[in-house]
């Protein structure tokens, strides 16, 4: 027959258990609230095929064919000091995992004591202690997943950090064919802007020119010096900057391309995939279930909890014959229940599910960045096509008006001011056609990056 004191105590447990229960099923599966969030988040998909973009590419670096660009992006992902931190974390989490699962695997110590009184011989004592938690409610089950689910997403973050820096190395790269390119046009413009001075001094000191039109063409002249200046240091900058996402601490000795490179590629099958390729979603999305399963086990935290161990001991005057040579061993299995810890494990369970839905809020706005980054890519792609039509259609306008004058000019019937106002309108358009080129080879980059493009794995 059970006595009352222990009914009492089996009857508290069981209450105690089915509330901790019950707030259990009170969680609110937030993993699958995501998952609904990104079922209905609908990016034009008919703006995608609407592009005319040839090729088939499933990797950010399919996107420019170049040696040279490869061996970069190469050395990048090995040195880049920022890369290789996040690598240490992403290693740090995997240790924790390990740390995890070894809490459901039973735990040996093993102690030798020695001891000694006045008057007393000297006793030894060694003892083997095995202890072993059984896993009732699947709690070291969850927090092993749970670690599992954080390196999953750590993998994920690695994968993003690796993707951005790509795309980076690629458009640095791109930046300096635009660099060498802005150069290029203001050498030749300032070449042309000293022609004409030299010209204009001739025409003053025969009088066929006044101070101010000398004046206004020096002007040019220096001021076009100045930006070729500032083109050159703008090109070392972006040599400075590629040195750095590359991970070098000395100067960066290459070449700027004559031409850009083509980028091109098609966006076939990617509606279907709805984003779900990019890295930082999945990554949010595994926080948000490595945080379910972290509000399970502080739940289940309040529940009762069993352990066995057994131990092998044995005590003797000298070490020798205290090394078990007649060991006594023992078993014991013990329950705890806790019973009142000034509302500590309450509390942290109140954590555990606000930081779920902190990380279920963290994913919808990951979520909304996903998808305003690829529109505003796409809304990119189509003005800078646009744009890269009209330009070319008035630099051409602007280069046939220029012979016009040119022609005009050697007749007589065009004022050299004119024709200087010709020539500078034909390299403004230079300078900003060749500026529009790069940032669209530069947006479909990251448009690439946007759709969930990444570094094809080793």
């Amino acid at each position: 027959m059970i006595n009352k004191p222990f009914r009492c105590v089996v009857l508290f447990c069981i209450s105690v258990t089915l509330i901790a229960c019950s707030s259990t099923q009170q969680r609110i599966d937030y993993a699958n609230l995501a998952q609904q969030e990104l079922d209905n988040t609908e990016v034009q998909a008919n703006q995608w095929q609407s592009l005319n973009l040839a090729g088939e590419i499933s990797y950010l670096t399919d996107l420019i064919q170049s040696d040279e660009l490869d061996m970069l992006i190469k050395e990048a992902l090995s040195a880049n000091p920022s890369l290789q931190k996040t690598a240490l974390t992403l290693q740090a989490s995997l240790w924790e995992l390990k740390k995890s699962h070894g809490a459901n695997l039973p735990s040996v110590d093993a102690s030798f004591d020695v001891n000694e009184e006045q008057d007393s011989d000297t006793n030894y004592a060694a003892k083997i202690n095995i202890s072993w938690e059984l896993d009732l409610w699947q709690k070291l089950a969850n927090a092993e997943s749970a670690s599992a689910k954080s390196l999953a997403s750590d993998e994920a973050l690695f994968q993003s950090s690796q993707d951005t820096l790509v795309a980076n190395v690629m458009k640095t790269w791109l930046s300096l064919t635009s660099k060498q390119h802005a150069i290029e046009i203001e050498s030749k413009r300032l070449s042309l802007l000293e022609a004409n001075e030299q010209l204009i001094v001739k025409r003053f000191k025969s009088g066929l020119n006044n101070l101010e039109a000398l004046d206004e063409a020096r002007t040019s002249t220096s001021q076009s010096r100045a930006n070729l200046a500032q083109y050159r240091e703008n090109l070392e900058i972006q040599k400075r900057e590629l040195q750095t996402l590359l991970g070098r601490n000395t100067p960066l000795e290459i070449a700027a391309q004559q031409d850009y490179p083509e980028v091109s590629y098609s966006l076939t099958g990617l509606p279907e995939q709805n984003l779900q390729r990019r890295p930082d979603l999945k990554s949010a999305y595994l926080t948000i279930e490595a945080a379910d399963l972290n509000t399970q086990v502080a739940y289940k935290d309040m529940l009762p909890s069993i352990s066995l161990s057994a131990a092998l001991s044995d005590a003797a005057q000298s070490p020798r014959m205290a090394l078990f040579t007649s060991p006594i061993w023992s078993l014991a299995a013990k329950l705890t229940q806790p019973l009142y810890q000034g509302g500590q494990l309450k509390a942290a369970a109140e954590v555990a599910k606000l930081q779920t839905a902190q990380a279920f809020q963290a994913y919808r706005d990951t979520l909304l960045t996903a998808v305003n980054e690829v529109e505003d890519a796409l809304g990119q792609e189509k003005v800078l096509q646009q744009r890269l039509k009209h330009i070319r259609n008035a630099l051409q306008s602007s280069r046939n008006n220029l012979t016009q004058y040119q022609t005009k000019y050697r007749n007589g019937l065009a004022e050299l001011s004119d024709l200087i106002s010709a020539q500078t309108t034909m390299f403004d358009l230079e300078a900003q056609l060749d500026e529009l080129i790069y940032e669209h080879l530069a947006n479909r980059i990251t448009l690439g990056l946007a759709l969930g493009l990444g570094v094809k794995p080793e």
